[in-house]
């Protein structure tokens, strides 16, 4: 039948199509169908085949970068729907990073390193909105522990890699773009750690595999984005992705050859689809080694980030220089770009296209109904919510004040007036609010430091005072676990050599 392909029109209306229709028309009569003629027969699929595979006029533009993760995707998806691809707890997976730049296409890359920040993060957004209480809960399950981890001596092509103790759930490095570069991740997370326990079993939440990568700007930091893109997995305890993945097989094989063609079929790798980059610009600009844990080093080496203010909110995450809490309040006369950075820095970048020609005026004359019917109930109330600036309570309220070189504020000061009354001194002990939301020693110290005045970096050990008058150093879990509204007297003691200072909560 390759023979009509070559025919053309004029050839075919001079009377080949007579000959065919006649060589069909008994086969025509035979089927109780009539007789065909040539125009349907050339509108047969056969016929088509060479078409559908030439390119299409307005062809998708490929991405600079592409990241393969070599795990097989699940058989079990409908066609339309995301691939899912399951890991084992603990087991390296490469990640191959391929540059598909065109010869022509962003030269100043050329001969040049560039940085990626690999991340496991929820894909469920209920999640993402308590993304922090959810890590630190698991953080607390799991001293010492990371969610993500870079197997360094398998990875190829990477050069320093490096991972900090305050994103349990990220690591970052350098890799070549003119050499072969593949990262080993290890993800040590289950899904059903973060699903509440229910009857019959517990079904694990899906993760994120995201990766963002950055080219150096002119101040020498990896801070101009470049390419960000993911891929949706869930995580198993050892071999359990293995055992999913056999049962999604089996149960595709059962099913019959009209079900089959509603799922996509089982790929070998999973290649991450383009996304939006992630909003933690502030991890994204750290340009320091991995901080060492806070019982060996002086404070100093922790982030010296600005702490808020005693009087103000608490952040929801971490906080930007100079700002007041996690979202800071939508100006009306902020330009659309001014909303869409709003919009992307407060996590709802799925949205920054919905909203590509709002203003900060335009988005704040939204209802709650307008934006629950727009976005959702989930997001259009959390959207509403951050447009209006309504403060979150914080997780811990602590009580401070620096006690004075002579005596303690703690203790009232008495004195009798001529007709022997007592009164209380006109001397007022001021104490200071601390709202925590990170309940880390870290954070607890630095707001410390702000309020009393002293320089971050001359503080060495902070200890609290226990039974006995003994020095317990502060930790974590101390933190985690101290009572709302606490009250502490702050004490400074100078260390050994005079060069800083030790904390005591009295």
């Amino acid at each position: 039948m390759a023979w009509v392909l070559k025919m053309d029109d004029a050839t075919i209306e001079s009377g080949l199509v007579h000959d065919f229709d006649a060589s069909l028309s008994g086969i025509g009569q035979e089927l109780g169908a009539g007789a065909y003629s040539m125009s349907d027969v050339l509108a047969l699929p056969i016929f088509k085949q060479e078409d559908s595979s030439l390119p299409p006029e307005n062809e998708t533009k490929n991405p600079p970068f592409q990241y393969v993760l070599c795990a097989a995707t699940s058989p079990a998806v409908k066609l339309h729907d995301e691939t899912l691809t399951y890991l084992n707890q603990g087991q390296s997976y490469e990640v191959r990073l391929l540059d598909n730049r065109k010869t022509e296409e962003l030269p100043e890359l050329n001969n040049k390193m560039v940085k990626s920040i690999v991340r496991v993060v929820f894909h469920d957004r209920r999640l993402q909105y308590t993304e922090h209480q959810q890590l630190e809960g698991w953080k607390w399950n799991r001293p010492g522990d990371r969610l993500l981890d870079i197997d360094i001596p398998m990875s190829v092509g990477i050069v320093e890699p490096k991972t900090h103790p305050s994103q349990l759930n990220a690591a970052e490095f350098l890799w070549d773009l003119n050499k072969r570069a593949s990262v080993f991740v290890q993800v040590h997370c289950i899904s059903t750690e973060f699903t509440p326990r229910k009857h019959g079993g517990e079904k694990g939440v899906p993760f994120r595999i995201q990766i963002d990568t950055f080219a150096q700007g002119d101040s020498g930091e990896y801070t101009e984005h470049l390419h960000s893109a993911s891929c949706q997995i869930k995580v198993f305890k050892p071999k359990g992705a293995d055992r999913k993945q056999k049962t999604d097989r089996e149960k595709m094989e059962k099913r019959t050859a009209q079900e089959k063609e509603k799922y996509q079929p089982s790929y070998d790798t999973t290649i991450l689809s383009e996304c939006s980059p992630w909003p933690d610009t502030a991890y994204v600009s750290t340009n320091q080694a991995a901080t060492p844990s806070f019982t060996s080093t002086p404070l100093s080496t922790y982030t010296t980030s600005s702490v808020p203010d005693s009087d103000s909110s608490s952040p929801n995450h971490q906080a930007d220089p100079g700002s007041h809490g996690n979202t800071e309040q939508l100006s009306p006369t902020a330009s659309i770009q001014d909303a869409q950075k709003w919009l992307l820095k407060n996590r709802f970048n799925s949205y920054t296209r919905l909203f590509s020609h709002f203003s900060g005026s335009d988005l704040l004359k939204l209802t709650r109904d307008d934006l629950v019917q727009i976005c959702g109930p989930a997001d259009g109330i959390r959207l509403f919510n951050a447009l209006k600036s309504r403060s979150v309570r914080p997780r811990l309220t602590v009580y401070v004040c620096q006690e004075s070189p002579r005596e303690s504020p703690l203790l009232e000061r008495h004195s009798s007036n001529e007709n022997g009354e007592h009164s209380i001194s006109s001397s007022l002990h001021v104490y200071h609010a601390l709202y925590l939301e990170e309940l880390t020693a870290a954070e607890l110290i630095r707001k410390m430091a702000c309020v009393c005045s002293l320089p971050l970096g001359n503080i060495n050990q902070v200890y609290r005072q226990g039974p006995t008058g003994i020095h317990i150093l502060l930790s974590d879990q101390m933190v985690y676990n101290l009572p709302d509204e606490s009250c502490f007297l702050i004490s400074t003691v100078e260390d050994e050599l005079g060069e800083g200072l030790h904390l005591i909560l009295k």
